[in-house]
């Protein structure tokens, strides 16, 4: 289908609105940490009243909840919005051991838990893909349906060379704003902790854990995404027992960034929201 062109801070999500404000306004994170690992939430409440879906995104290899703002925003017109950074990456605190993508998910279902959310739609981007289907099969309790953007890794190119090259072309044609963030997020992250948890993405079979996978399953890419080639997509799709895939048009591989408003429409069409 293709789309048309330990909580130590108990502040409640806040409610953001208008086109710019993910560039002028910071969210001031929730820290939650269980057992010695620490992740910062940073949410979004949705409408006064609203009964809908509960939408948690997990970001990236060496990125941070930023560039998920705009999609964060067009979701919590619908609910409310948690965008974790995860142990070792934004701003939290490194881990003294290389972490699994199966710790990985058992940390943020200790997260979730700690902050009392059940039947999450859980959306990740990029390695964060492997953390949402990891999870959704850990604990089918927490999560109702599973939105994978722009997977990895693509076993046709499963070396840190091909990845390199592929990450290079896909910074040409991303935005500069989008350049921006990843630039200042690796450097936040800091390449000893990007190189320790690199090997973690590159071994993991993702396909093999969607067939795992109970809840319904969206798989979104953009076409330009060199990172995440449409074959391999579609073919996550059809690997899932509930799959779907949908490709938007003339977006890059952080198709959550180019294309916020057409991917929010693809996972209330998911949620039937």
């Amino acid at each position: 289908m293709q789309a048309p062109s330990n909580t130590t801070d108990e502040a409640k999500p806040a409610h953001i609105g208008g086109a710019l404000s993910w560039l002028r306004q910071p969210l001031t994170p929730r820290i939650v940490s269980t057992e010695s690992l620490t992740s910062h939430v940073h949410s979004l409440a949705g409408p006064p009243g609203a009964s809908g879906p509960v939408f948690v995104l997990l970001h990236g290899i060496g990125m941070s909840h930023r560039y998920y703002r705009k999609l964060q925003i067009h979701l919590a017109r619908h609910g409310d919005t948690h965008a974790i950074d995860l142990p070792g990456f934004g701003a939290t605190p490194r881990p003294d051991r290389q972490l699994s993508v199966a710790a990985y998910a058992a940390h943020i279902a200790a997260v979730l838990q700690r902050m009392g959310l059940l039947h999450v739609v859980l959306i990740g981007h990029s390695m964060g893909t492997q953390f949402a289907a990891e999870l959704a099969g850990q604990r089918p309790d927490l999560v109702s349906h599973v939105v994978l953007l722009g997977p990895v890794v693509d076993p046709a190119h499963r070396t840190v060379f091909q990845q390199s090259l592929a990450l290079s072309l896909d910074s040409l044609r991303e935005s500069p704003v989008g350049n921006a963030m990843v630039f200042t997020d690796y450097l936040r992250s800091g390449p000893r902790w990007y190189l320790t948890e690199l090997p973690v993405m590159m071994s993991y079979d993702l396909a093999a854990q969607l067939a795992l996978v109970p809840q319904p399953v969206l798989v979104i890419r953009g076409s330009r995404d060199p990172v995440a080639p449409g074959p391999w997509c579609e073919k996550l799709a059809a690997t899932a027992l509930h799959g779907r895939f949908l490709e938007i048009p003339g977006k890059p591989h952080m198709v959550q960034h180019g294309a916020a408003a057409l991917t929010t429409a693809a996972i209330l069409a998911l949620t039937g929201d």
